[in-house]
């Protein structure tokens, strides 16, 4: 065998190795599924605890804005790109639901549960460093509590394995 030949067959292997490995893995795409159910959550959820904390909300009505906006937010990164990709709004509302509810409902519970265990957490000002290192440490926990149920329902062709069914279009 010649060396040309050798290095051809070595770049032939190497390339269909790399082909192999295209595919995400299965931790990769729950990783970047409950990052971008985070981001959604991130943005609803300090846009509420600002504003009921600004206004003086109780406890429970700044927790019931930082909830909707979560969803409202969380369901809208997801929508964004597939309405943009020609998918109709009828359409898109049942694939954002079926990607994101279960998700963002675990980091909404564990995320608030936290912000209500930690002592005076809600009660800090907006200028206070520890309202936003509670919430940081919460949002942080609330996205490593939903990982392994991404990874489960990705696993099964669920949550955001629904999106990506769509991402040909």
């Amino acid at each position: 065998m010649s060396t040309q030949h050798a290095l051809h067959e070595s770049h032939a292997h190497h390339t269909s190795a790399r082909e192999d490995h295209a595919e995400p893995s299965l931790n990769a795409v729950a990783l970047s599924a409950t990052l971008h159910c985070l981001t959604g959550c991130a943005i609803g959820e300090v846009l509420g605890m600002i504003i009921g904390t600004a206004l003086g909300f109780s406890d429970w009505g700044t927790i019931a804005l930082a909830v909707a906006l979560a969803f409202l937010f969380g369901y809208g990164l997801t929508s964004l790109p597939l309405l943009r990709s020609g998918l109709a709004l009828t359409a898109v509302i049942p694939i954002a639901l079926a990607s994101d509810t279960i998700s963002i409902a675990i980091m909404e519970i564990v995320d608030n549960a936290i912000m209500l265990l930690i002592p005076g957490a809600m009660d800090a000002g907006l200028n206070s460093i520890g309202f936003y290192a509670a919430l940081t440490a919460a949002l942080i926990i609330a996205g490593a509590a939903a990982y392994p149920i991404n990874r489960w329902l990705i696993s099964r062709g669920k949550g955001h394995a629904v999106i990506h069914q769509h991402h040909a279009h």
